[in-house]
């Protein structure tokens, strides 16, 4: 397995960032309760299993940490095949183009429209508050992601991982691979409390997006994803 051999430049967390983390938090309380509540009902509903899935995740300088979500997927599916078609993105410099949301089985009733508004990671909240991410920030990396990375491209790990984040809200699985990693870096390199309210700002309309892109794809024949060699996005494998 493949380790950082040098330290990661970059300056710790700010203050101002970690105050508005901890200060949204606060704000949207009144309705992340509800809407925990009503997803954790859902998810009770329409499947056995645990309601919450943990997985390892690569953070702020390389650490790793465990990162919670709510589970959209059936217990017991393989995501063994997610790493061959991680590497064929990033080979092949296409776009990161989701391929969940159309004819997978293995996610639960309800699971594809609470990825595509984002509730599913809102248990990503304890993370934040934990201070393992925050807000906003690049997506934490997969371990098996990691892998494909280059020392050049390490300086996105300078800074924590986000919920949310500049190549999230600029065009995010339109972009290539090498151009996602050159949002995250231009983020690490130019963070501040202004940039981190327009991209939360952003965040709404782009979770709108999603959500009738996935309704589009459901009612579209064509855009209904072929599979090859059993591969699906990358996205199949956070569950």
């Amino acid at each position: 397995m493949k380790t950082f051999t040098h330290s990661i430049p970059g300056p710790r967390t700010p203050l101002w960032k970690r105050a508005l983390d901890i200060g949204l938090i606060l704000l949207a309380l009144p309705l992340l309760v509800p809407l925990t509540l009503a997803t954790c009902a859902i998810i009770r509903l329409v499947s056995n299993g645990p309601v919450l899935f943990k997985q390892e995740r690569i953070g702020r300088g390389g650490e790793k940490f465990m990162c919670f979500k709510f589970r959209t997927m059936f217990t017991g599916t393989n995501s063994a095949s997610h790493e061959g078609h991680l590497r064929h993105l990033i080979e092949s410099n296409v776009p990161m183009t989701k391929l969940d949301t159309g004819g997978d089985k293995r996610i639960i009733p309800f699971g594809v429209f609470l990825r595509a508004t984002g509730m599913d990671e809102l248990p990503q909240l304890i993370n934040v508050v934990l201070g393992d991410m925050s807000i906003v920030g690049p997506r934490p990396c997969l371990p098996y992601e990691f892998q494909y990375y280059n020392p050049e491209q390490y300086e996105r790990f300078s800074v924590v991982p986000g919920l949310t984040g500049l190549w999230q809200v600029s065009g995010k699985n339109r972009t290539t691979f090498k151009e996602m990693i050159q949002l995250d870096i231009e983020y690490s390199r130019r963070r501040s409390l202004a940039m981190d309210v327009r991209i939360i700002f952003k965040t709404v309309p782009t979770l709108l997006g999603q959500v009738m892109d996935s309704q589009d794809k459901k009612t579209d024949p064509k855009a209904l994803p072929v599979r090859e060699e059993g591969m699906l996005s990358t996205r199949v494998a956070n569950h």
